[in-house]
């Protein structure tokens, strides 16, 4: 497991994705499958739904690991765990995907979207994937039997897939997100004994970095959801695999904060900030309604001229606080 040779699925996945993008942009925008980017004086055009290319390049370098495994290292250990994880990571992306196309003014229903979401974890569910006894407050270890595979499985697959889209708008938001909390995930599953969920996080995080390049302010590709969901929909099933839940659900604190300002403004507030004519952000309401809001305020608070990219390093500043944090806190183990 530790062979050097399991960084070659790492560098496919970086090195694939790289590839595609610039060849996705262009089609992209001949089909004219592409969004406008809000916080550009001129408005101008990019190309949509560039999360295409990091499944495919994460798809690759996970597909590779099993090969290097079955025919160089020769063993078969969590295969079925990880074509599960993949089967529901394909679902997951092609219902992004079908969102992306019909475009985010119509997109799908949102009970449409919970409901497909739920059939995605379906590959989990039928492994028993994780542990059905978890740790209650007052309680101690509590055994769910059949009710986690059948509940508590799709619920987070559910929860983490929809709100990590809430977080977003903002050139390289989203996917310096993913790899912020996926290389958590990542460490988190080596010093666990699952190595083997670490070399899967690595492969997305490739991915999300050789996207990075292109999607950073400002932006050649835009993530759409078929990068958001998927990624919540992974952090979700490693979470459960490595089975440390309540760990990544404290890493989803900014997630669930976000969660709350949204439903303060009837899901219907955007996360954009209004756009001045020098290129720096103002409030675009009188009260805040997401994080980047909340960043947007501060900064104007403290006479700090707010620009997309300042937005983005405060959120990432925040995520990484919080996941130190809940590192201090179990620093003497998760279970």
């Amino acid at each position: 497991m530790n062979s050097p040779i399991l960084t070659i699925p790492i560098l496919l996945s970086f090195f694939v994705t790289m590839f595609l993008i610039p060849s996705w942009i262009k089609r992209a925008k001949k089909a004219k499958l592409t969004g406008r980017d809000m916080h550009k004086l001129d408005k101008r055009d990019v190309a949509e739904s560039g999360g295409v290319t990091v499944v495919g390049g994460f798809a690759l370098g996970a597909l590779l690991y099993i090969a290097l495994n079955t025919f160089f290292l020769k063993t078969e250990n969590n295969f079925v765990e990880i074509f599960a994880l993949l089967s529901s990571i394909f679902l997951i992306a092609f219902i992004a995907f079908t969102d992306d196309i019909l475009g985010w003014r119509i997109g799908l229903r949102r009970r449409t979207r919970i409901v497909l979401v739920v059939l995605a974890s379906i590959p989990l569910v039928a492994i028993n994937a994780g542990k059905s006894s978890v740790y209650l407050p007052f309680f101690g270890a509590v055994d769910l039997g059949v009710a986690y595979p059948l509940i508590v499985i799709p619920l987070g697959i559910v929860g983490a897939t929809t709100t990590f889209n809430f977080l977003a708008g903002y050139n390289g938001l989203e996917a310096g997100q993913g790899v912020i909390i996926l290389s958590s995930l990542a460490i988190l599953s080596f010093y666990t004994g699952s190595p083997w969920l670490s070399i899967i996080a690595l492969c997305m995080i490739a991915s999300l970095l050789a996207f990075l390049i292109y999607n950073f302010c400002p932006a050649k590709i835009f993530p759409g959801d078929t990068l958001t969901y998927t990624i919540g929909g992974l952090i979700a099933i490693i979470s459960i695999l490595g089975d440390f839940e309540k760990v990544a659900i404290l890493f989803f604190i900014p997630y669930i904060a976000e969660t709350f300002l949204k439903i303060r403004g009837k899901l219907v507030k955007q996360s954009f900030g209004k756009l001045e004519n020098d290129s720096s952000l103002s409030m675009p309401y009188p009260k805040i309604y997401s994080l980047n809001h909340l960043a947007i305020y501060t900064m104007l608070k403290y006479k700090i001229k707010p620009t997309e990219r300042k937005v983005v390093f405060a959120i990432w500043a925040f995520q990484i606080i919080i996941i130190l944090a809940v590192f201090f806190i179990f620093r003497g183990g998760i279970f």
